[in-house]
Order: C-alpha cells, then sequence, then structure tokens
C-alpha cells in the first residue's frame, strides 16, 4: 500500500508573486482549501510546502507557497508532483478503493481458478475497467461493476470476480 498520493502537478507559474497553477489529480479539487501542507517533489527530494493561499480558475488549483513570494522563486518547480500522506486522503465509500491499493492484487474466479494480476484501472466515467494480465500472459477487461466484481480483500491481496459470458472470448 502506497504511504502518499498524488494530489496535483505544478503546470506552470501564475503570476510574479509565487503562484503556482496546478492541474488536480485528486477526486475533489476543493480538497486544497483544507491542506495545510503538500510534499513537492523535485525527482531528487521531497520538500514539504506551506500551502498559503488556495484559489481555483477554470480546472486549475492556484497555490501561494509560505516563503516564495516571486516567480524566480518557483518557476523551477514546473511540472513536478505535489503529495499528501496517505492519513490526508479523502475518506473512502463504501466498496471504494484506492487505485493503488488494487494494482497487484490476485485475481481469481468466484469458481476458485487464479485468473492473473490486476495491473491496471481504466476510469472511463460510468465505472472503473480493471485491466488483468492472465496467467497465459495475455490481458482482459473487468468491468467493476457488482455482476463481475464479487469482492476485494486488500488485506489478503485478493479479488474475486464472475467471469460473465463472452468476457473472455477472443
Amino acid at each position: 500500500m502506497e504511504d502518499f498520493f498524488r494530489v496535483g502537478v505544478i503546470s506552470s507559474t501564475h503570476g510574479v508573486h509565487g503562484e503556482v497553477k496546478v492541474f488536480p489529480t485528486t477526486e475533489d479539487a476543493k480538497r486544497f482549501k483544507k491542506l495545510k501542507d503538500v510534499l513537492l517533489d523535485t525527482g531528487k527530494e521531497r520538500i514539504l510546502l506551506t500551502i498559503e493561499s488556495v484559489k481555483f480558475f477554470k480546472q486549475f488549483v492556484i497555490l501561494k507557497f509560505k516563503d516564495y513570494n516571486t516567480i524566480e522563486a518557483i518557476q523551477g518547480y514546473k511540472g513536478k508532483e505535489l503529495w499528501i500522506p496517505r492519513e490526508q486522503a479523502l475518506p473512502l465509500e463504501e466498496d471504494e478503493y484506492y487505485i493503488s491499493d488494487l494494482i497487484g492484487l490476485c485475481v481469481v474466479s468466484d469458481t476458485g481458478e487464479r485468473l492473473g494480476e490486476l495491473v491496471d484501472v481504466i476510469q472511463t466515467g460510468a465505472n472503473d475497467v480493471y485491466t488483468v494480465r492472465m496467467a497465459d500472459g495475455k490481458e482482459a477487461l473487468f468491468p467493476a461493476i457488482a455482476e463481475c466484481v464479487k469482492s476485494v480483500d486488500i488485506e489478503k491481496g485478493t479479488m474475486t470476480v464472475h467471469v460473465m459470458e463472452g468476457l473472455l472470448d477472443e
């Protein structure tokens, strides 16, 4: 399980007073209003930044960090990711999971057959789709719907699925 979650990526500077435009990678961009700090991943280290102000502009979040008061002080962070510790992540509803916790799960059928490993989650809007690398190396797509996904056990590292008719047809 991941200890940190990415909440945004700095896309550019905003103005001359050290503000940045952040593309949010979290479901609820408004959550930045509640955050006090974020970790900036420079590629070499993670720097703790204190959020001084938050504004919203189109699909972006405009952040101002404490002690970064000029465009020169912040411009080198363009393209860098912002992270928070897991304990600050948004709470989950019943039957919701963090994608990072699903990747790597062993996928088994409801008849007990080991099918493969969950390697990706595709977010379609209607429902997520799980990409499973099957035992033979091929990939299969399983819709994240109750008729297909019967149970998820993060602790045991397994997902049980019902292989619906036609799902594994080539």
